[in-house]
């Protein structure tokens, strides 16, 4: 059972500690001097990720394992800086002409694949309409309105739009759209291809061994376009299965970094009290990943919008982010996450808040009105939790909202069951009540949290679509407004709308927005120098020496 007292006890009593070790951390940071921003050249990067990948070709999957491995092979168009602003990366400039429905993107020219042949704008043309549109799970909501790309010499490559699109720049990196090589990949069946096992990109390092269930090498691109980059020798993904001895072994220093889910939210904390360990800061801008609790609004009483409304009223969004996650993210306070602010596309101004004091009156009320009342022994319905499959922090918070919710009088029963189950359960059968998981948002609402609202993604066998079955005619205008609408403060004002029209139906309770974090040796510099973190090239990453 979900204890909140003792969680609450544990928590502080990490807080002690990262207290108690805050002049040692600063003491090690003084002693590592300027050497600890000096970027040398040479040594292995061992890195700590989990689960292993099941392909190393990113432009077939959304999944965060096979992105973190082909992000250092592949290169994309462009990159962002932490302001989400485009970047040259394989294209070095770009313009936009036709009222929008013309991108031209001129290509760094010199680009070799990791077996020497040239880069072309045909690899562009090829990747991005055969590979990542048609078979990226987001290759739609990045590259929609794309209708054709021409090829007019091997160092151009001309969008051709259905509609303006703004959101287009912002899907183009080697983590969303990486570029293929088409000599090696034309004509075969795309999915089966042995290279996915085996890539060769354009990109920092190059693939050297797979052993499976244990590890992945990549070694430093000499001929990279970048000169006198990478800096590392050679990264090293280590696959171990259980979670104590991924710890140890970060503890220990027999690996650099832990990326996001390899170490729980307690450990970290645990972790980064050690003197020889840090919590790098952002590297998930560009992701605006949200924590929630979908809804089944097919599914009675579910829905009806003032049961939906009453369980967001039950949560305590400030106990799950600090309690249960450690601090590690801030409450939501609806679908689009304030990471969007600086582009003035997130508001507060007219939500429904549902932290307010007597939220639990409110939350009874709202179920009385909706024909539920309580029983004799409090109880006005029952429903069933599928438990996110992503691991014992889920299964905690599942636990709080069995507590949360029965506090309103609904009895619920918590459901644990294995990744492919849940997807088929969630996704293709539609056979549950409520569930937990978490979303990316990516660089524009458009591209990531459209697909879970509009009712032309209620697909069954989806993954991570429109699961709830949420649809309002109005809600589909709006999205379909902003899509083309290449005016930003009217675009700011239509994602307004949309953030008060879908807090107010609440098919879905969004409880914190998440931060990404890792946990990394202090001798690793330049970890972070991307909104995507981990999701980069890590071109810029160095290891201080012993």
């Amino acid at each position: 059972m979900f204890d909140e007292r003792s969680m609450s006890t544990r928590r502080s009593a990490i807080g002690r500690l990262i207290k108690l070790s805050a002049v040692s951390g600063l003491l090690a940071t003084a002693l590592l001097g300027t050497s600890a921003s000096a970027q040398t050249r040479g040594g292995t990067l061992v890195v700590l990720s989990h689960p292993e990948p099941t392909t190393l070709n990113n432009g077939l999957t959304s999944a965060h394992p096979p992105i973190e491995v082909g992000t250092k092979i592949f290169d994309g168009l462009l990159e962002y800086d932490m302001a989400l602003k485009p970047l040259p990366s394989l294209a070095e400039s770009w313009t936009i002409s036709d009222g929008g429905k013309t991108v031209t993107f001129k290509l760094r020219q010199g680009v070799r694949w990791h077996d020497g042949q040239p880069l072309t704008s045909a690899d562009v043309q090829f990747s991005l309409m055969e590979v990542v549109k048609p078979m990226h799970p987001r290759g739609p909501g990045n590259l929609g309105p794309v209708t054709a790309i021409e090829t007019p010499d091997a160092h151009t490559a001309v969008f051709r739009l259905a509609h303006p699109y703004p959101p287009m720049l912002l899907g183009l990196s080697s983590s969303e759209a990486p570029i293929l090589p088409k000599h090696l990949y034309a004509g075969t069946d795309l999915r089966n291809n042995p290279l996915n096992n085996r890539p060769i990109g354009s990109g920092p390092f190059k693939f050297v061994s797979w052993e499976r269930g244990t590890a992945i090498t990549l070694e430093r691109n000499p001929n990279y376009w970048r000169p006198g980059k990478p800096y590392l020798d050679r990264i090293i993904f280590r696959y171990i299965n259980d979670a104590a001895t991924r710890a140890a072994a970060i503890e220990k220093g027999e690996a650099h970094v832990a990326s996001f889910g390899t170490i729980t939210p307690a450990e970290m904390r645990r972790l980064a009290t050690l003197p020889s360990l840090t919590i790098p800061q952002g590297g998930y801008e560009m992701l605006a990943p949200v924590l929630m609790l979908e809804m089944n609004n097919r599914k009675p009483p579910l829905t009806d919008k003032r049961v939906r409304q009453a369980i967001a009223y039950a949560v305590d969004r400030k106990l799950v982010t600090d309690t249960i996650f450690f601090g590690f993210g801030t409450p939501a306070v609806g679908p689009i996450s304030s990471v969007y602010q600086g582009a003035g596309l997130f508001t507060k101004d007219g939500l429904t808040s549902f932290d307010s004091a007597d939220r639990l009156k409110k939350a009874a009320a709202l179920l009385d009105e909706a024909g539920f009342p309580a029983k004799a022994d409090g109880v006005r319905f029952e429903l069933v939790h599928d438990v996110g499959a992503f691991g014992d922090d889920y299964r905690r918070l599942g636990e709080y909202l069995r507590q949360a919710l029965g506090r309103i009088g609904i009895r619920v029963t918590l459901r644990n069951e294995d990744w492919p189950t849940w997807l088929k359960r969630i996704f293709t059968d539609y056979d549950y009540d409520i569930t937990s998981g978490w979303y990316v948002g990516m660089g524009d609402p458009t591209l990531g949290v459209r697909r879970q609202y509009v009712s032309s993604n209620i697909k069954a066998g989806v993954a991570f679509g429109n699961g709830t079955r949420y649809s309002d005619p109005d809600v589909d205008k709006l999205w379909a407004d902003v899509a083309v609408e290449t005016d930003p403060a009217k675009r700011a004002v239509t994602f307004h709308q949309i953030q008060r029209k879908l807090v107010d139906d609440s098919p879905i309770v969004w409880l914190m927005e998440m931060q990404l974090v890792m946990v990394a040796n202090k001798r690793v510099n330049n970890l972070v120098t991307s909104p995507l973190g981990m999701r980069s090239g890590l071109q810029d990453t160095s290891l201080t020496p012993q």
